[in-house]
């Protein structure tokens, strides 16, 4: 079973970064950006990170794709993709690159959705989440693309029951 830790928005925490690291076994970490942080500052080490519009190193790519066990995974941070406005254009990227996973943050809104062929997941934020109280980011296991479950938890690393999400791809 493949797991994979999804966090975004944490504009400068670093001990919360290390603490939600060390929390969970997981194979892969992904950052979407806006950590306010150096690429090679050590709370980020680990995570495949794309860069936030609050970010200042140059470094960081603006879009990311991983493949992990049969699934490929598209990552921004989404500024650059109007995901205030909707997920149009974030999802049309994703398609033209082949992949089936979206991971974003900027709205700071934790959710997932699927789309057809495609699952969308945002994290929220670990320091400034909106329309909630907890401050959340979320852990993607499946074995199988008819079974992924996307488990979400708050900063703390309580579990939110209401933001749980089953998909099948």
């Amino acid at each position: 079973m493949a797991k994979v830790l999804i966090l975004s928005d944490s504009h400068g925490l670093t001990d919360e970064l290390d603490k939600i690291k060390a929390r969970h076994d997981v194979d892969y970490r992904i950052h979407c950006g806006d950590s306010e942080l150096d690429l090679d500052e050590p709370p980020m080490a680990g995570f495949y990170t794309v860069m936030g519009n609050c970010d200042f190193d140059t470094r960081y790519p603006e879009e990311q794709m991983l493949s992990i066990n049969g699934l490929t995974f598209f990552i921004v941070h989404g500024h650059l993709h109007q995901v205030k406005a909707n997920l149009m254009h974030v999802s049309y990227r994703a398609e033209e690159l082949g992949a089936q996973i979206i991971c974003f943050g900027h709205t700071h809104l934790a959710g997932a959705v699927q789309q057809g062929d495609q699952l969308l997941i945002n994290p929220g934020s670990i320091r400034l989440p909106r329309m909630r109280k907890e401050k959340t980011y979320a852990i993607m296991e499946w074995e199988s693309k008819a079974s992924i479950s996307v488990e979400f938890f708050t900063a703390d690393g309580k579990v939110i029951d209401d933001l749980q999400y089953e998909a099948k791809l």
